[in-house]
């Protein structure tokens, strides 16, 4: 069963759990601090490592995260251990938060702008991407900043990319203006 197949599945249980038991956005945090522990490269390799046995990995699991997830999450955490797919756990939070958000209707969007953008423009841009209909009924915008593009703006939403910034312009007539110049030409 490949990796996504079986991240969704838990992801689900997991987000089925937290609703019958009222506390999804408890576990939802949770998994937003598991996130956080796995950007240790230690935590990932020990999660992979076929050396360190089921038992010592849950001592781990209790020490680190004691007091910082709820008994839901630990129990869950629990059963991947005694199943032995630890190494699956990245990418059941990366899933979780992806089915939440879809539940939700959360869509994620990254805004890069040539240089950091003020609280009014962002909630302007926000405001823009509600009334149209290529956002769900909330957006996480996500800015970066990037000096290359020079400036204008470039929206991510999903899987398509809305190019407004004036490098991709300059290039757009770059090309346009090499394409005229070769049909003179004899």
């Amino acid at each position: 069963m490949s990796v996504s197949r079986i991240a969704s599945r838990y992801a689900k249980s997991l987000i089925d759990f937290a609703q019958e038991n009222n506390n999804l956005e408890e576990v939802k945090n949770d998994m937003a601090v598991l996130d956080k522990a796995l950007e240790s490269r230690d935590l990932v390799m020990l999660l992979k490592s076929p050396i360190v046995n089921e038992f010592k990995k849950k001592e781990i699991f209790k020490v680190v995260f004691a007091g910082k997830l709820s008994e839901t999450t630990l129990g869950f955490l629990n059963i991947i251990l005694n199943k032995g797919r630890e190494k699956y756990i990245p990418a059941i939070s990366n899933e979780f938060e992806a089915q939440y958000k879809l539940m939700k209707g959360i869509s994620d969007v990254t805004l890069t702008t040539a240089s950091p953008i003020s609280e009014a423009n962002l909630t302007s841009i926000k405001a823009k991407l509600l009334s149209s209909n290529e956002t769900a009924q909330q957006v996480d915008i996500d800015t970066v900043v990037d000096p290359s593009i020079l400036g204008g703006f470039i929206i991510e939403i999903g899987d398509k990319l809305y190019n407004d910034s004036i490098a991709y312009k300059l290039s757009q007539m770059k090309k346009q203006f090499k394409g005229t110049q070769h049909e003179g030409a004899i």
